[in-house]
């Protein structure tokens, strides 16, 4: 015998936190499975939809609130991503979230959370770093010595940084296996671009 499943989307936000993320939170309600959500079945269930999307799947992570499972979604791609992309990427993930063979793995009531990564994740692989151009980010060294500096370019192998030394800028190149980790600075007195940017389509 069949079990007819029946969503009911009872709550739906959208907004832009102060630290620039974007952030989707989609709570739905459904009869669900027996068996607690699997983190590596979701992520090989949603990350092609992500990936044709254009973007990557920086982060999956399933908390258990309750009697209700968090599903928490960080995406992001070249350029930065704006909320119309994550509605976008959240309305297929919930979809797929709602068809056989993941939504077996949920018991009950669950929120899905879709957001970008925002200033506060940490610079630790080569596409963070990419990402971050023309930032002030504070970057750790593997001698445990840190530094304050603006992105300039990064390639591969390296990245230059815009540094200031008694009081005179210079530019200091760091391999990017010396770096550990990274934190972007919010700045409050430089005119920077919007991290949400609407495109129109001029066809």
């Amino acid at each position: 015998m069949s079990l007819r499943r029946r969503v009911d989307f009872y709550g739906h936000e959208e907004r832009v936190s102060r630290a620039g993320r974007v952030r989707l939170l989609l709570q739905l309600n459904r009869l669900g499975g027996t068996m607690a959500a699997s983190v590596e079945k979701i992520r090989k269930g949603i990350e092609p939809v992500v990936h044709a999307a254009g973007a990557d799947l920086e982060e999956l992570g399933i908390q258990q609130a309750g009697r209700r499972e968090i599903v928490r979604v960080v995406v992001d791609r070249d350029g930065g991503i704006d909320l119309n992309l994550v509605s976008e990427i959240s309305r297929e993930i919930s979809a797929l979230l709602d068809a056989e063979p993941l939504n077996s793995e949920f018991d009950g009531t669950f929120v899905l959370e879709v957001t970008s990564p925002g200033v506060d994740r940490p610079l630790s692989e080569l596409k963070h770093w990419q990402r971050s151009v023309d930032r002030l980010v504070e970057a750790e060294l593997k001698d445990g010595t840190l530094f304050v500096g603006r992105i300039l370019s990064v390639t591969a192998d390296s990245a230059v940084f815009e540094v200031t030394e008694k009081k005179t800028q210079i530019q200091r190149t760091v391999a990017l296996g010396d770096l550990v980790r990274g934190k972007v600075q919010i700045e409050f007195n430089r005119v920077q671009v919007p991290d949400e940017e609407v495109v129109t389509d001029g066809h």
